[in-house]
């Protein structure tokens, strides 16, 4: 083991950022290569949209399932498993052949991808102290979700371009392939067991740990887990911003085209404007939690800095509703999804807050209210177009959603049983609340 001062978590930190990347990227190809997948296999419409609900109906059940695994197994060996699986499916998805083919293939992927965020929530709760897990899981759970978000359009339909959307899959499948490799020579459950970290980063790590984050649990517990009333403000929270991005990432396309007659080309440029916001608010949270814990020591600031901003976020949808034109609704989307990425990766610090002895399951809990907004969200959206015709009703349903998530976690959160209290000299001690 080195005796200088290593920097171990942080590629530890890129591994896991570099996987959200490519497991986004994976999840949303399919939807650019929708015209010649339909045609060449002979599915309708309906059954396209079936098969766009199997994906989060897999992934809501494995994202909740995986979390005991991580928990009793490592997060290294859960998320090579899961790696492996998805990049396998996606090599797949081109000759699936069928309805049923296709349908089981998106249920499978929605599985292997599942347990991504659990496992790398473990991950950092293993690897980073408290101070410094702001910035880290915004970088997971903000930046590489917006930012693949950015990237994936022009990087997948560069490569349908270049080898054809069935060549566009097994790119992708390999470069699952490429980070599997890297994971099985670089990845380690927790800093003792890589023999790249130093004394002084084991020491830097253990310092900003709780003692239930440096010890392991074989036996999930589930009555602390299904009875901690600051997990299910989390997941209430969660489910709240998850029905705007989610809901945004389904609709935001035909909303600017059928709303303002714009082409294909200038909705791909205005789409860009709300995730790059996002981008930024995800730094910004990270940035902004890890400060304000660094100064109070207290896990209740990251609650109220989520709820700050997804208040907020709700807020700034509201001039779209009252005075519609393309600037105002541009510019006030991409503020509201700027403010809700704020709290982008800051569910997760929150989710280990919550239940430090099983960060695994606790952000499976978390990860699973995500995804059912995921499957409810597309569907209301389509509800209200189809029965109003206006896409106003549903702007106003998010804001609701929104204002509900902020209070129950500004007014309800039940206060925290330890925390870690900043000392002068950099250190953390651990004192009762």
């Amino acid at each position: 083991m080195s005796s200088s001062r290593s920097h171990v978590r942080w590629l530890t930190l890129a591994l896991i950022v570099a996987l959200i990347v490519i497991n986004y990227i994976d999840r949303s190809a399919v939807s650019y290569a929708v015209g010649p997948l339909t045609k060449s296999f002979g599915i309708t419409k309906s059954q396209y949209g079936l098969i766009s609900s199997a994906f989060s109906i897999g992934y809501m059940v494995f994202a909740f399932l995986a979390g005991p695994l991580v928990d009793r197994y490592g997060a290294r060996r859960i998320l090579l498993v899961g790696v492996a699986i998805w990049s396998l499916v996606t090599a797949v998805t081109p000759v699936s052949g069928s309805f049923i083919g296709l349908f089981v293939a998106r249920i499978v992927l929605g599985a292997g991808e599942g347990p991504g965020f659990p496992a790398a929530t473990r991950t950092v709760s293993r690897w980073l102290p408290q101070k410094e897990r702001g910035i880290a899981l915004a970088m997971v759970g903000g930046v590489a979700v917006a930012g693949s978000l950015l990237i994936g359009g022009p990087l997948v339909t560069q490569l349908i371009a270049g080898v054809g959307w069935r060549g566009m899959f097994w790119v992708l499948a390999v470069l699952g392939a490429l980070w599997l490799a890297a994971a099985c020579m670089l990845l380690r459950n927790t800093p003792d067991d890589h023999r790249g970290v130093s004394a002084w980063e084991r020491a830097h790590i253990a310092a900003g740990q709780l003692e239930e984050e440096r010890t392991s649990t074989n036996r999930v517990q589930w009555r602390p887990v299904l009875t901690n009333r600051n997990l299910w403000i989390i997941a209430v929270g969660y489910f709240a911003w998850g029905f705007m991005f989610w809901g945004f990432m389904y609709w935001l396309p035909d909303y600017l085209s059928s709303q303002y007659g714009l082409s294909v080309t200038a909705v791909g440029l205005f789409t860009v404007a709300p995730w790059a916001a996002g981008v930024v608010g995800a730094i910004l949270g990270g940035v902004i939690t890890d400060r304000v814990f660094a100064r109070t020591g207290s896990p209740r600031t990251r609650l109220t800095v989520m709820g700050v901003a997804l208040l907020l976020s709700g807020a700034a949808l509201v001039p779209i509703t009252v005075a519609p034109s393309l600037t105002v609704s541009v510019t006030f989307i991409s503020v509201g999804v700027g403010l809700g990425f704020v709290t982008g990766g800051i569910w997760w610090v929150a989710a280990i807050d919550a239940v430090p002895s099983q960060p695994g399951v606790a952000a499976g809990f978390a990860d699973a209210a995500f995804a059912l907004s995921g499957i409810v969200a597309p569907s209301v959206m389509g509800f209200i177009v189809s029965s109003t015709g206006s896409f106003s009703s549903g702007f106003v349903v998010m804001s609701a959603l929104a204002v509900i998530g902020a209070g129950s976690m500004l007014v309800l959160p039940k206060p925290y049983r330890r925390r870690l209290d900043p000392a002068p000299d950099g250190k953390a001690d651990l004192a009762a609340r």
